[in-house]
């Protein structure tokens, strides 16, 4: 435009951008409302995409009364021009970091909703997250006049040298999606490696695997590494398990009597730790006639790996006391050393004269 600006212009254009501020306003406050409704319900999906909105649709309101602003304004067409692509590019930003929370937010929602999923696998999220972040640029990009075929044909020629150069990143990134789509391996799971670490799985990111030890401590593991070694994973294919109890009685023991009382000891037992299954039903095998003790194996069920410390304390304390009461007796192992006293003689030293001579001596009686 060529007209010069007006108080009306100037009215006009405040108007405008306070009617988007004011629009902003009212509805953050009803995303907020609606927002507490989100909490309620047991899905938290509906959060992620409320919260989402609390952020780009005020964002769009303020976009759009400052866009209305500047068509009051007598503006040239080149400034018109570049004061649009300003605000397209604004909300361009806020709709793609908008964009990359929601879908990650969901992705996690997903994963952590469903059994046998990624769990809370941070690997999906950062990756989703990314992609869109990247098209969110290059939309940028193109909106700004910027061609984006070039850039599209450098990345394609330098991507040879970039995984030349990150071997053991994209390594780790791919056997990092290897072990979620194979589930082999899920966050929450106990595994141990035949390295010997062992633990709870905490989180698989793009680069390296957390472990939280027993100890409360963290072991970082590279994902190319879990994918090559061997593993246990006592968390699959279901989370109950069995653990065996080795227990020994003398000789002399009724083994009726014994095997009568450790399953009472294991009934009361398992109904009262936390953790244990009392529906699983246990055995009793005796294998070994030792030297000292005739030897069986004990099989108890519990609900996951960190529970049997627990049952197998309680267990081996209540085993204990009732063999003593009932007189069973467990016996230690017994060795006896007879030493016998003998005499021991020891040839004095003899001199070089003395030994020559008695060498003759055999043999002349040799011959």
């Amino acid at each position: 435009m060529n007209r010069a600006l007006t108080v009306d212009d100037l009215v006009i254009a405040s108007v405008a951008l306070a009617a988007g501020l004011l629009a902003a306003f009212l509805l953050r406050m009803l995303l907020r409302w609606l927002g507490k409704h989100a909490d309620r319900t047991r899905w938290s999906g509906d959060d992620v995409i409320v919260d989402a909105l609390r952020t780009v649709v005020p964002w769009a309101a303020i976009v759009g009364g400052a866009a209305s602003a500047g068509a009051a304004l007598p503006l040239t067409g080149t400034v018109q021009k570049h004061v649009n692509q300003v605000l397209t590019v604004v909300l361009i930003f806020v709709v793609t970091v908008t964009a990359a929370r929601v879908i990650a937010g969901l992705v996690r929602a997903v994963t952590t909703s469903r059994s046998g999923v990624a769990g809370s696998a941070t690997i999906f999220v950062n990756i989703t997250r990314v992609l869109v972040l990247a098209i969110g640029f290059l939309v940028v990009l193109q909106t700004l006049g910027i061609s984006i075929a070039p850039m599209l044909t450098a990345l394609g020629v330098g991507g040879l040298a970039v995984a030349l150069a990150l071997q053991d990143t994209l390594a780790n990134l791919f056997a990092g999606i290897h072990i979620l789509a194979s589930k082999t391996v899920q966050p929450g799971d106990y595994i141990r490696l035949s390295s010997g670490e062992e633990g709870y799985v905490e989180d698989i990111n793009w680069r390296q695997t957390t472990v939280r030890a027993l100890s409360n401590n963290l072991v970082v593991i590279p994902n190319g590494q879990l994918a090559k070694t061997n593993m246990t994973n006592f968390m699959r294919p279901e989370q109950r398990l069995t653990i065996l109890v080795q227990v020994g009685v003398a000789y002399d023991s009724d083994l009726e009597q014994v095997e009568r009382v450790t399953l009472e000891v294991i009934a009361e037992v398992m109904t009262g730790i936390a953790g244990a299954l009392p529906d699983h039903e246990p055995a009793i095998r005796f294998h070994t006639f030792g030297d000292s003790r005739i030897g069986f194996t004990v099989i108890l069920g519990v609900g996951e790996f960190s529970d049997q410390f627990r049952i197998k304390h309680e267990f081996v304390k209540a085993l204990h006391r009732r063999y003593r009461e009932e007189g069973i007796r467990i016996p230690a192992p017994a060795r006896t050393v007879a030493l016998q006293q003998g005499s021991v003689t020891i040839p004095q030293q003899r001199g070089p004269q003395e030994a020559a001579v008695e060498a003759g001596e055999m043999s002349a009686r040799l011959d």
